[in-house]
């Protein structure tokens, strides 16, 4: 392949599979909510003092999370069908919901992952 084939489109390198598609469109492949992931969500609110839940919005590379951010900021995301299901799932077990594009990610979640990683433990 010479230099100037690069940009005429010559020989590309040959992919197979879903990344093949991904990388032709540039979508990408979103997986979505299970119940291993409410599951999740359930045993970690069930479990731990304090919970708040961050709603996060769709972005292109990942679908509706629900970030959950016990009182000593230990915290875990998982991936959830929708916003309206996240905020209903919070009211069920009686944990504030907040939207997390609006108020962001509470000072003691950051200030947990400094503190794991210092230990050297790997945080959420």
């Amino acid at each position: 392949m010479s230099w100037m084939d690069r940009f005429r489109g010559g020989s590309r390198p040959k992919m197979k599979g879903p990344a093949r598609d991904a990388f032709r469109t540039g979508s990408t492949r979103v997986r979505a909510a299970d119940g291993v992931d409410q599951d999740h969500l359930q045993q970690f609110v069930e479990a731990r003092k304090g919970v708040e839940g961050f709603v996060e919005p769709r972005t292109a590379v990942s679908d509706v999370t629900l970030l959950l951010v016990a009182h000593d900021g230990e915290w875990t995301r998982r991936r959830v069908p929708s916003v309206e299901w996240a905020h209903k799932f919070c009211n069920r077990y009686q944990v504030p919901s907040y939207d997390a594009a609006v108020v962001g990610i509470p000072q003691r979640m950051r200030d947990y992952n400094r503190r794991k990683k210092l230990e050297g433990g790997a945080p959420g």
